[in-house]
């Protein structure tokens, strides 16, 4: 019987977040840098870099598999380091392609289709075994702080790239835009990697009498998906992602057309939401870590608690239109943002307690799974959100009626996922038999459920 390994210090929980630092600094020069030059300088319809980037979270279905490599080797440090190496490729992959459709548009945009899939591969692959590297070394009361930290270190990624790539692409030309993103994704890689090295413990080789044959994806996939736990916090992850993201691309567009507010005034408005979102992810990292308890300590609780104040929110935004410029609308979307914030980090922090359900042999593909689930439901959500917009406008005479439907409608999500959050089952104590290795895997103690 071998001993539990140390959990991670606070330091090397930063480190991990570095990570995410170097994942959001490539992510933001693909959603926003190369998305604006090919709609202004490339003058391409929208539609063509909001289908590169629905095709890099259509990537996302593979994290399952990407998950359930690093469970069979055992090791999560050669995926996080190669997940990043296909990440920064792709980036820089994509900075070319966009230079080549001045000249080539047609060599440019088959050379984008493929960086983009390399960058939803790389990012599933890199950020999926990180949240399990974080899941196997951090103890339960530290998760919520844990995955504040991590969430926060992306944030900076994208908050100090972006201004510093703006900088230096000014004079703008095809070869300063692969230039400057060929360095952050030469800078990026180099950061993840020094990060992870030496991080994760080497657990002992098994003697040759004990290796077992290794159970097929398809085989380890439908046994996590057979589990009721696994399968409602699957539908949980998809139903509640898909209600945070929907109003990501409808809450400005509602401030202009119904309250009257200046293109400045809207974007003000989001950065609002962003500080509501920090708010919330600190409350909930303080509370669990330093009161605790059995109510204000578990993750499951906050997570409720999150989608419920989500969907009050979004309820009141909803009814705010009708009364117009008096209705308080800052302050309904810095309480969506608190709201969302609570919801994130705990949520994130309850799938870093649940993947352990069924033993470190199936860590990485559960893992896998709901990192799918909350890909496609994010990649999905900003379209239907405004999809559904567009078609409620079909029908209402008022556009102030069109965006209250829509909502109110992820409000009522929210409030689904909030249900069936509340239903993933406290795991038992004691030992079981997995049937594909059959060899013995803990349960969660009731010490150690999704708090």
């Amino acid at each position: 019987m071998t001993s539990q390994p140390s959990s991670f210090s606070w330091l090397q929980i930063v480190r991990l977040g570095l990570v995410q630092t170097a994942l959001g600094a490539v992510i933001v020069l693909m959603t926003s840098t190369i998305n604006r030059v090919m709609v202004v300088e490339l003058a391409l319809p929208a539609l063509v870099p909001g289908a590169l980037v629905a095709l890099h979270y259509a990537a996302q279905v593979l994290r399952p598999r990407w998950g359930y490599g690093s469970d069979i080797g055992g090791r999560r440090t050669p995926w996080i380091v190669g997940g990043m190496a296909a990440l920064c490729l792709g980036g820089f992959g994509a900075a070319v392609a966009t230079a080549l459709a001045e000249t080539s548009l047609s060599a440019g945009l088959t050379l984008a289709v493929a960086a983009f899939l390399l960058v939803g591969m790389g990012a599933g692959a890199a950020g999926t075994n990180l949240l399990v590297l974080l899941a196997t070394g951090v103890e339960s009361s530290r998760r919520g702080a844990a995955a504040t930290i991590v969430w926060v270190m992306m944030i900076a990624g994208f908050a100090v790239t972006a201004p510093l790539a703006g900088h230096f692409l000014d004079p703008f030309s095809g070869l300063r835009l692969v230039t400057v993103s060929g360095t952050v994704s030469l800078v990026a890689f180099a950061v993840a990697a020094l990060a992870v090295i030496g991080l994760e413990p080497h657990r002992p080789a098994a003697s040759p009498p004990q290796q077992t044959e290794k159970p097929p994806f398809r085989a380890v996939l439908a046994q996590v998906l057979a589990e009721p736990a696994a399968r409602r916090f699957t539908v949980f992850i998809f139903v509640s992602m898909l209600a945070y993201s929907a109003q990501e691309l409808i809450l400005e567009p509602y401030a202009g057309l119904v309250f009257a507010m200046s293109p400045g005034a809207t974007t003000k408005l989001a950065g609002l939401q962003h500080g509501g979102v920090l708010a919330g992810m600190l409350m909930v990292a303080g509370i669990t870590v330093f009161v605790g308890g059995p109510i204000l300590g578990s993750l499951k609780v906050w997570t409720a608690i999150g989608c419920a104040l989500s969907a009050l929110a979004l309820g009141a935004i909803a009814l705010g239109g009708p009364i117009g410029p008096e209705f308080p609308l800052r302050a309904a979307v810095a309480a969506l943002g608190f709201g969302n914030g609570v919801y994130a980090v705990a949520a994130i922090g309850s799938m870093m307690a649940l993947a352990g359900r069924g033993g470190e042999a199936e860590r990485g593909t559960r893992m896998g799974v709901w990192g799918a689930a909350q890909g496609v439901a994010f990649g999905a959500g900003g379209f239907l959100g405004t999809l559904a917009v567009d078609l409620a406008r079909l029908v209402a005479t008022e556009p102030v009626t069109a965006y209250a439907v829509v909502f109110a409608a992820e409000g009522v999500l929210f409030i689904v996922a909030m249900l069936i959050a509340l239903r993933v089952e406290h795991a038992s104590v004691g030992r079981r038999a997995n049937p594909l290795t059959q060899t013995a895997s803990f349960h969660l103690t009731p010490g150690f459920d999704a708090r």
